[in-house]
């Protein structure tokens, strides 16, 4: 897992139209609490990438137990099977995923329980910060 420096201008510069759109009067901390926030009912306790191949291995935390999710290919479709196998059935409506100098930022709004929001990352890598943001959505949602 790699802890980036987080520059909070430049991640929302990275954001979609329309969520900047939605944001404009926040400030970056407040983005950041607001969207970034990983509270709530899951947590990512661990991350693993496979050197440079497509195999990622999460560990997720629930209030009650863990889950680990392994995968060849897309974090995307592994973490929303693993969710919807622990009651969390959660739909990807939009994906926004852009490098910037400081890590990949990645964008994502979910439906959840009838709700839609917005979720966000910043990782040294596009899986991470898929894995990390899908999850900020869902607590999120969750509340």
């Amino acid at each position: 897992m790699t802890i980036l420096t987080l520059d909070t201008n430049t991640f929302i510069a990275a954001a979609p139209k329309g969520l900047r759109t939605e944001t404009a009067g926040l400030t970056p901390a407040e983005f950041y609490d607001r969207y970034c926030e990983h509270s709530g009912p899951i947590r990512l306790s661990e991350w693993a990438a496979a050197g440079q191949t497509s195999e990622y291995t999460a560990t997720l935390e629930f209030a009650d137990h863990l889950r680990s999710v392994a995968t060849t290919g897309s974090p995307v479709a592994a973490l929303t099977s693993a969710l919807y196998d622990e009651g969390y059935p959660v739909e990807i409506l939009q994906f926004h995923q852009r490098r910037t100098a400081d890590g990949t930022a990645t964008f994502v709004q979910c439906e959840f329980n009838g709700r839609r929001g917005w979720g966000a990352a910043l990782a040294g890598d596009g899986a991470e910060s898929t894995v990390r943001a899908m999850i900020s959505g869902i607590n999120r949602l969750d509340a």
